[in-house]
C-alpha cells in the first residue's frame, strides 16, 4: 500500500526525537544489529562469491534522491530498431547473504527497511546496504542484470536476467536528469548524453500502456517540514518530477516481466492487490467533492487519481485519502498451497495473481537491499532464465515469505503512520485555538460524534469531535489539543 512521505528538512527538535524513540520501542522495531550479524556482514563484504560474467563495460548509472547510499538499481537504455533495449542492474544481495546464517535470520525477521522523517532502520547492515552490495558509482559489484527489449509502443519483445559484475558510471539525482531533459544543464562527462531523452521515451510509452490497462498510478507527494518564521514548523510539498515517473516505469516493467517468468515456471513470489472496494471509491468521491477536486461523471477513479496534482493542498489531501483504494496488498508464493485460494464452485481453488492497481501480474524484484522478498524473487528468476533448478533454500523459504513480509509491512506502516502523526503535531504546535477548513474523511460507527478530518491547509490529518459528523462534509474546525510526544492532534467542529 502506498505510504505518505513526510520528512523534516531541519534539525529535529528533542520532542520529536523522543516521540520517534518511544514509537520505535512501542513497536519493538529492531534498530541495532547484533555483533554476530555485523561480523557475518563484514565477512560477506570482504569475501562475497563474485560472478564470472563481466558487464563492467556497460554505461550504467543510478538515479536516486540526493545523498542516497542504498542503491538497488542502475540503468542503461539504448535504441533497438524502432524500440528500446533496457539493461537494468539490480543489487545482487544473494551474493552476500548466506542462507541459514545469522545475517539471513535477522534479515528475515526485519523483512524490510523502515523509513521515518529523520532517517531509516535498514534491512541489512550498512557495510552491505550502503557499501559492498550497493551499486555505488565506480564500485565493481555483483548485480542481477535484466535485459528487456520493448517495441515503439512499450510492448515487451523479450526479457532475460543473469548475474554479472557491473560498475555504475555515476550517481545521478532526479533533479540532474530533469534539468538535462529540459535543456537546463548537461549531465556529467562519461554519462550517456541521451539517457534523459531515452528514459522519457520509454517512460511515456509504458505510461501509455498503463493507461490502456486501466492501472492506477498514485504518486504521493513528498511533504517536507521546515522551521519557519517565529519558530513555527511549516509543511510544504516537494514537486514530483516527470523523470521520477519515467524511472518508476522501468521498475514496474521489470516487476511485470519477472512475474510472467515466475508464473510460467510455477515458482516464485508475486505482489498482489485486490480491486478497490466500492465503498472506498464512494468515500473518495465524497472527499473529492468536499475538497473541491472535480470528478466529472463517467470518469473512472484511475483516470481521476492520475490527473490530480500533488502541488496544491487540496490535491495532496485527496491523494493521501486515495491510499484507501490500495487496501489488502499482499504476497503470493508459487506454487500455491492447497486451500490458499477461494472455492471455484467445483471443488477447486481460485487464486488471483493480479495486482489490481498495476492491472497486471507483478513481482517485487528491484529493491533487494530494502525488501526481503526481492532477494528470493531474483534468485528464482535467475534460475528460471538459466533453465536450471531453483535453489532448494529459495523453494523452502517461499511458503513463509508472505507472512514474513506481512508482519514486516505492518510494523513499517505502523511506524510510518505514527511518525506522520508526530510530524503533524509538530506543524500544529502553537496553533491551538486557530480555525481551519477541512473535510470529514471518517466517522466512528460506535461514536458518531468522533471521526477524522483532512485539513486542506496545512494538509494534515486530525481526530475531530463534534455533533452530527457526516462523511465527506466540509467543516471548519478549531485546533483543540496538540501533543508532539503523544503523537496526538485533536480538533473540534466550530
Amino acid at each position: 500500500m502506498p505510504t505518505r512521505h513526510l520528512r523534516i528538512n531541519t534539525a529535529a527538535p528533542d520532542e520529536l526525537k523522543a516521540a520517534l524513540d518511544a514509537l520505535a520501542a512501542e513497536l519493538e522495531l529492531p534498530t541495532a544489529f547484533s555483533p554476530e550479524v555485523l561480523a557475518e556482514a563484514e565477512a560477506a563484504a570482504e569475501g562475497a562469491a563474485l560472478p564470472a560474467k563481466d558487464l563492467t563495460d556497460l554505461d550504467l548509472v543510478t538515479i536516486d534522491p540526493p545523498g542516497a547510499r542504498d542503491l538497488d538499481q542502475a540503468v542503461l537504455i539504448e535504441r533497438d530498431g524502432d524500440g528500446h533495449r533496457i539493461r537494468y542492474a539490480i543489487a545482487s544481495v544473494g551474493s552476500f547473504v548466506r542462507p541459514g546464517g545469522a545475517l539471513d535470520e535477522e534479515v528475515r525477521r526485519r523483512a524490510m527497511t523502515v523509513y521515518g522523517p529523520t532517517g531509516s532502520v535498514p534491512l541489512h547492515p550498512e557495510v552491505l546496504s550502503a557499501g559492498a552490495a550497493s551499486l555505488l558509482a565506480d564500485q565493481v559489484a555483483p548485480a542481477c542484470v535484466w535485459d528487456v527489449r520493448i517495441d515503439s509502443t512499450g510492448e515487451v519483445r523479450s526479457s532475460a536476467v543473469e548475474r554479472a559484475l557491473v560498475r555504475s558510471r555515476a550517481q545521478l539525482t532526479y533533479d540532474q536528469v530533469q534539468d538535462a531533459l529540459d535543456g537546463r544543464a548537461p549531465l556529467a562527462e562519461g554519462v550517456p548524453a541521451d539517457l534523459p531523452r531515452l528514459l522519457a521515451e520509454v517512460g511515456r510509452a509504458r505510461q501509455a500502456q498503463e493507461v490502456a490497462r486501466g492501472a492506477v498510478s498514485l504518486d504521493l507527494p513528498e511533504q517536507v517540514v521546515e522551521l519557519g518564521d517565529g519558530g513555527r514548523y511549516v509543511l510544504d510539498s516537494r514537486t514530483v518530477l516527470e523523470v521520477e515517473g519515467y524511472n518508476a516505469q522501468i521498475s514496474l516493467l521489470t516487476g511485470i516481466v519477472a512475474a510472467e517468468m515466475m508464473l510460467g515456471a510455477g515458482v516464485g513470489v508475486l505482489r498482489t492487490l485486490p480491486p478497490a472496494r466500492g465503498k472506498d471509491v464512494a468515500k473518495l468521491r465524497r472527499t473529492a467533492h468536499a475538497l473541491g477536486v472535480p470528478w466529472p461523471d463517467g470518469m473512472t477513479y484511475p483516470d481521476l487519481v492520475r490527473s490530480v496534482k500533488a502541488s496544491t493542498p487540496e490535491g495532496a489531501a485527496f491523494l493521501n485519502e486515495a491510499t484507501a483504494l490500495f487496501r489488502g496488498a499482499g504476497y503470493l508464493a508459487l506454487p500455491v498451497s492447497p486451500g490458499e485460494g477461494g472455492d471455484d464452485g467445483e471443488g477447486g481453488d481460485v487464486v488471483s495473481t493480479q495486482h489490481a492497481a498495476i492491472a497486471s501480474d507483478y513481482a517485487h524484484v528491484t529493491a533487494p537491499l530494502r525488501r526481503l522478498a526481492d532477494r528470493y524473487g531474483l534468485e528464482a528468476c535467475l534460475a528460471i532464465a538459466a533453465d536450471t533448478e531453483v535453489p532448494g533454500w529459495v523453494r523452502e523459504a517461499l511458503p513463509e515469505l508472505p507472512s514474513a513480509m506481512g508482519a514486516g509491512g505492518r510494523r513499517a506502516s505502523a511506524y510510518e503512520r505514527g511518525a506522520v502523526d508526530a510530524m503533524e503535531a509538530l506543524v500544529l504546535r502553537g496553533r491551538e485555538g486557530e480555525e481551519l477548513r477541512g473535510v470529514v474523511v471518517d466517522v466512528d460507527e460506535k461514536k458518531p460524534q468522533r471521526g477524522e478530518v483532512q485539513v486542506a491547509e496545512p494538509a494534515v490529518h486530525a481526530v475531530v469531535e463534534g455533533e452530527g459528523l457526516e462523511l465527506g462534509a466540509e467543516v471548519t474546525v478549531r485546533v483543540a489539543e496538540v501533543d508532539v510526544q503523544a503523537r496526538k492532534v485533536r480538533v473540534e467542529v466550530v
